[in-house]
């Protein structure tokens, strides 16, 4: 069958939860992801579930009906996602003030509760207390990503969704309305198209003639094997240079977004680690600004910038064997995911841009499918 009711592009976190909600209300779902095996930000990040973090109305509602989704969502999926809840600790430099960082995160809907040194090592006893005044505390939900995605698309195959390994080489569209989608293999039709594609979607919208405020970075991290050595917490610098950068450099879009470039716009590292349930690590986060999807980085120095900023904070991990990985991480403007129907394309939508993604996937895929179906916006309006 080459015929579905809605085709969604891209098979990471985002369009794995989407396609799931969409066929459980009886839609005929294709799910298209160009890999063969998961390579794409989801997989490379921490899947750290940040429930504390809304700071109005409707972030605050998402992350309370995310923390409760995943509080039975092994259940649902029927299979186990490794969900657990534990302390996530923002280390404070030696160099900053622990009060006046305290009260920068109080806009946040969880108030953290700040740490000394002692307190700090007394829930992670592998941080250098030498490197740090302290740090914020706060509750936090974790899964592993990539078992995640597996659950979801094995969920969405089990209520007749179909999942296809192809590359989308365009979406086809009559005058001003969607038709389908032509990949390298086949052609499929669908009146509803849903990018879920991340930082590629960009690519696909000026491809459509459609300009969105839909960005991205160049992550790099660190992931090992199972470590004998054992990590408490979920460890983060307390800092919000990578929100900063991405807000500024959104702001330019007009200077920087409208021409491929290798330019250099962005630079944050973010020494932090998390260990999943099967020892395995992830190590640490470069974020880089650059306008160019296959930008070349330098994988030798990129490891060794964040092997030395782990070796600061977590000097038992530093030297672990692993391998460097990057990927590219989309993010917009203004809000903390750009989720909507777009107006010059008739059955086109996109779901992507997320910061967060694992506390608002969830619960905003319901509430967007639900609006695909009803035509109900009961949380935000999804007209871009």
């Amino acid at each position: 069958m080459n015929n579905y009711d809605v085709i969604i592009i891209g098979g990471g976190l985002t369009g794995s939860v989407l396609s799931y909600e969409l066929a459980k209300k009886n839609l005929r779902v294709l799910l298209l992801e160009k890999d063969s095996i998961f390579n794409n930000a989801t997989v490379y990040s921490y899947g750290g579930i940040s429930y504390w973090c809304g700071t109005d109305e409707t972030t605050i509602k998402l992350c309370q009906e995310g923390i409760n989704i995943y509080r039975n969502l092994t259940k649902e999926l029927d299979y186990n996602i490794d969900f657990r809840e534990l302390d996530l600790l923002f280390t404070i430099d030696k160099n900053q003030d622990p009060e006046s960082t305290f009260q920068q995160y109080q806009k946040f809907h969880i108030a953290p509760k700040l740490l000394d040194k002692k307190e700090t090592n007394s829930l992670e006893p592998l941080i250098n207390i030498d490197a740090i005044s302290g740090s914020l505390r706060f509750p936090q939900g974790h899964v592993h990503p990539e078992k995640m995605i597996f659950a979801y698309q094995k969920a969405l195959m089990r209520l007749g969704g179909k999942v296809k390994q192809e590359l989308v080489i365009s979406v086809e569209k009559n005058q001003d309305k969607i038709i389908g989608v032509k990949t390298e293999k086949n052609s499929y039709s669908a009146s509803q198209i849903i990018l879920c594609a991340g930082a590629f979607s960009r690519s696909i919208l000026q491809n459509l003639g459609i300009n969105l405020p839909l960005y991205f970075s160049h992550a790099q991290l660190i992931m090992t094997p199972p470590a004998p050595v054992k990590l408490k917490t979920l460890v983060m610098p307390c800092t919000m240079k990578r929100l900063d950068t991405e807000k500024k450099v959104a702001q330019s879009a007009e200077k920087i977004w409208q021409k491929e470039s290798n330019t250099l716009y962005g630079d944050v590292l973010e020494a932090g680690a998390i260990q999943f349930l099967d020892g395995s690590f992830c190590l640490g986060q470069i974020s880089q600004i650059i306008p160019n999807l296959n930008s070349p980085i330098d994988s030798v120095i990129s490891e060794k910038r964040l092997r030395d900023a782990i070796a600061s904070i977590l000097p038992s991990l530093a030297n672990l064997s692993g391998k460097w990985h990057n990927c590219q991480v989309a993010f917009t403007e203004g809000m903390p995911f750009l989720v909507g129907k777009i107006g010059q394309i008739e059955g086109l939508s996109i779901f992507s841009g997320f910061t967060s993604p694992f506390v608002f996937v969830p619960p905003l895929a319901r509430y967007f499918a639900d609006y695909l179906v009803n035509g109900e916006e009961t949380l935000i309006s999804f007209n871009l």
